[in-house]
């Protein structure tokens, strides 16, 4: 026997369905941020840093990363 459920509900109502936490003040701080720092320009050093923060393994990826982008960029130079 097979029995189908049909929920229509918004987003919010699932979440409460589920228990899940509001994280609507969250995301408006973070979205808040996001539009400051767009208004004003981002800097290098502000950039390095978010991303820095959004990678995992935080600065060992970032340099990983970083070291692999040099290799390639050698790479395209030489073959010149």
């Amino acid at each position: 026997m097979k029995v189908s459920v049909d929920v229509d509900c918004t987003p919010e109502e699932a979440r409460r369905l589920m228990g899940l936490p509001d994280m609507t003040a969250i995301h408006d701080a973070y979205t808040d941020k996001m539009k400051r720092m767009m208004e004003e320009g981002i800097t290098p050093d502000a950039l390095q840093s978010m991303i820095g923060q959004w990678m995992p393994m935080g600065e060992a990826g970032m340099s990983m990363w970083r070291s692999l982008l040099d290799q390639i960029g050698r790479a395209g130079t030489s073959s010149k």
